[in-house]
């Protein structure tokens, strides 16, 4: 290693070709925004989790989530974004809830929590098995989790929309969130996404995607999940002053020790 740090530094000719060869492995993979979590429609791909019609007597916020998940849904539609439905069971369950608006697109049947069932695979390797997953649909501390931690083992960027995802307990909604941030997952929201997905007003399809803006998100309960953060955030900063004072005084005894040994002198 120190060897070749040395043919590096001695041959900057060298050293130029493998920074120009590294910035364009970056380009062509798009792991230039991985760090940061940016979006790009060139290199994601939007899953659609399982919002069945079995599901909606007993969700959470059901009504609401969908709506955000038919936005995003149609987000896709006009930034050419490939979408990938699931269904859980639908012989139990049922099908797909109309209002996601989903026509038109070929469910993936599972018993499996994770998405990532063999076909939908299938589906990731045709599409060019894109970098990063929108994802949305329920329930998060389940197929929502589980298809996340998949995803991100396989080196995906992972963005779980948190105003498109529920679960029956706002509990388990809110400590599945909390828990999928603590693996890497970017936490958002339906508009942080369409927003950055596009970036700029003279984005060709800005017009079609502000329509989609007209009205702002519903809420949906998230408002317990940011200020349970804050406390915990409280919480630290309450302990380090806690452990800065206690330190402050032991170093005070420690200097008055010295003190009396010197005057015991």
């Amino acid at each position: 290693m120190l060897s070749d740090l040395l043919l590096l530094l001695l041959n900057p000719l060298r050293a130029a070709a493998e920074g120009l060869s590294q910035l364009a492995r970056l380009e062509d993979t798009g792991s230039n925004m991985a760090g940061i979590g940016r979006l790009s429609s060139r290199t994601s791909v939007l899953l659609l989790c399982d919002m069945q019609e079995k599901f909606r007597p007993t969700i959470f916020q059901f009504t609401n989530v969908v709506s955000n998940a038919a936005r995003l849904l149609q987000a896709s539609r006009i930034l050419s974004i490939p979408p990938i439905l699931t269904e859980q069971y639908p012989k139990g369950l049922g099908p797909t809830v109309q209002e996601l608006g989903a026509e038109g697109l070929k469910p993936h049947s599972k018993t499996r929590f994770s998405m990532l069932t063999d076909t939908v695979e299938k589906e990731l390797a045709s599409l060019g098995n894109p970098k990063q997953a929108i994802l949305c649909g329920i329930e998060a501390q389940a197929c929502i989790a589980c298809t996340a931690y998949d995803l991100l083992e396989r080196g995906m960027e992972v963005h779980v929309v948190a105003d498109a995802v529920s679960s029956r307990s706002q509990t388990d909604r809110l400590f599945a969130l909390s828990r999928l941030k603590q693996s890497g997952v970017f936490l958002t929201t339906t508009e942080g996404v369409l927003l950055q997905l596009v970036q700029d007003a003279k984005h060709p399809n800005f017009k079609e995607i502000q329509k989609l803006l007209t009205h702002s998100s519903p809420d949906t309960g998230l408002l317990a999940f940011f200020s349970s953060l804050e406390s915990e955030k409280s919480v630290g900063t309450a302990r380090r002053a806690v452990w800065r004072r206690s330190e402050g005084v032991e170093r005070g005894r420690e200097r008055e020790k010295v003190k009396e040994k010197q005057t015991d002198r």
